[in-house]
């Protein structure tokens, strides 16, 4: 028992360490699509002289980001397209994102346990009604449609009682879609080098999808429920002309 508290309060003390330095040194500046862009051109030569280093360093920072549920997981998706392109792009940024998740579902589970359950209780009582009703499909649910925060998603899941091997491959598979779209926005905004480029078709048809994804998703689930007839989540709205106006949800996506 007390090896345990021990491991936990060293573990602690690490993750606050590194969140507090990502602060302190101000590192988000590099998280950010303006810096991506001044320095796309120098991250494709490295990229083409030295492929594998560049991939594994990416992987580092992205699984890092993620699993200390820091900002900037958006852009750093955004930033494997343009620098990667589309197929190694979206293989480099899914296992990436759905480990980095992973290792943030272990923390909250170990470490973090009664912040989480402080922070988060209401919407943690929803997400156990739903995985104790539909088990793994809930999270893949919340994966396909963004209901809530993707790193509010691991710290939450880490509280239930889902086996970390459940949530790995559920969340990446779940994710895939969504890499999918925002890799690709990626890969056309590493094309533009000119104020035309700005409104190139792939482009457009780039954020057109990013705009209506969640959307698409959310209709897509809503007619598969339907048909299996899975009650709906406590979190989704009622059907229209049942006396109350729909339930407002909050939307975001990080590979």
């Amino acid at each position: 028992m007390q090896s345990k508290f021990i491991q936990k309060v060293i573990l602690l003390l690490v993750l606050s360490a590194l969140v507090g330095a990502f602060f302190l040194f101000d590192l988000g500046q590099y998280l950010s699509l303006d810096y991506i862009k001044d320095s796309q051109q120098r991250f494709q030569t490295l990229y083409a002289e030295k492929t594998a280093t560049v991939i594994a360093v990416y992987m580092l920072v992205y699984i890092l980001a993620t699993s200390l549920s820091l900002p900037g997981a958006a852009v750093l998706t955004l930033a494997g397209g343009a620098l990667f392109g589309l197929l190694v792009g979206m293989v480099v940024v899914s296992f990436a994102s759905t480990i980095g998740a992973t290792l943030a579902c272990f923390v909250s589970r170990f470490v973090l346990q009664d912040w989480v359950q402080r922070r988060f209780g209401q919407r943690l009582a929803t997400v156990n009604q739903g995985v104790e009703r539909e088990g793994s499909f809930y999270l893949f649910t919340l994966r396909l449609v963004p209901i809530f925060p993707f790193w509010m998603i691991n710290l939450v899941m880490g509280l239930t009682r889902m086996k970390l091997r459940t949530f790995f491959w559920v969340s990446q598979v779940g994710m895939l879609p969504g890499t999918l779209v925002y890799v690709n926005a990626g890969r056309e905004l590493g094309r533009i080098d000119s104020l035309g480029g700005i409104l190139s078709p792939g482009l457009i048809s780039s954020f057109v999808l990013l705009g209506i994804f969640p959307l698409a998703t959310k209709k897509i689930m809503a007619w598969y429920r339907g048909r299996k007839d899975i009650p709906k989540m406590p979190h989704e709205a009622p059907e229209e002309g049942a006396g109350m106006q729909p339930e407002r949800t909050h939307g975001e996506k990080d590979v």
